[in-house]
């Protein structure tokens, strides 16, 4: 039965379609980690600190906007990839570490053009620790926010958390549905399923199950609601 159910995907038995979707999945694996790898090494070898407040604001807002950007770009190549699942899994990777370090470097460079707006100067390490501490809501206590702006910066990093755990991942969800309906992988309503695959829904006179069959004093089988032809009312008769 295994290798009945198996046919559909593998219609020669070589096993060729399971070492594709492994080689997909360890493809997946290794872009997000690469993905993962050349942010955390952007975020701590790129000069920071070269620029003026206006000039860190605006970092901060196309950082934001860059965000939003590849999270919309990965929904619409999930919609069309292969291997959606596999790609909501890529996605999610690298909308999550630009969105890790993009706060990173907004701590740091508070820090650095205003000294005191945490409990204790932060270095690029410092840094992204208070971010996964602030993002997984853990709150050690040992680093804190104590000026104005660094709160109202912490307040934005835990509403956009709540925004990319909630809402975004709802919405990469929705995106591996859409791939899996535009491959046609997606699972057969109840209906369909009751019937079981490669059976066809019956259709046309002969699908009427509502007539009961009979058999009268000639031998003669019939079915209500059936009209008699000329051939049976003379069969019947002799």
């Amino acid at each position: 039965m295994s290798d009945a159910a198996s046919a559909p995907d593998d219609p020669t038995g070589t096993g060729v379609p399971a070492r594709r979707d492994r080689r997909a999945a360890l493809a997946t694996i290794a872009r997000a980690f690469l993905i993962v790898a050349v942010l955390l090494t952007a975020y701590f070898l790129l000069p920071l600190t070269d620029r003026d407040t206006a000039g860190r604001l605006a970092l901060l807002a196309a950082g934001l906007l860059a965000v939003v950007l590849v999270f919309l770009w990965e929904v619409r190549v999930i919609t069309r990839s292969a291997h959606p699942r596999l790609k909501a899994v890529e996605a999610l990777a690298a909308t999550l570490a630009l969105f890790l370090v993009l706060f990173a470097g907004a701590y740091y460079l508070l820090d650095d053009s205003a000294p005191g707006s945490f409990s204790e100067p932060l270095t690029r390490t410092d840094s992204l620790y208070f971010t996964l501490t602030t993002f997984s809501t853990v709150g050690y206590g040992d680093i804190t926010a104590r000026s104005q702006a660094g709160r109202i910066l912490t307040m934005m990093q835990m509403a956009g958390g709540l925004l990319l755990v909630g809402v975004a991942a709802r919405v990469l969800a929705g995106a591996v549905q859409a791939g899996l309906r535009r491959q046609g992988r997606e699972q057969p309503t109840e209906p369909d399923a009751a019937r079981g695959p490669g059976t066809e829904p019956p259709a046309g006179p002969a699908a009427d199950t509502g007539r009961n069959t009979t058999t009268d004093a000639t031998g003669d089988t019939r079915t209500d609601g059936a009209t008699d032809t000329p051939t049976d009312r003379e069969a019947g008769s002799s």
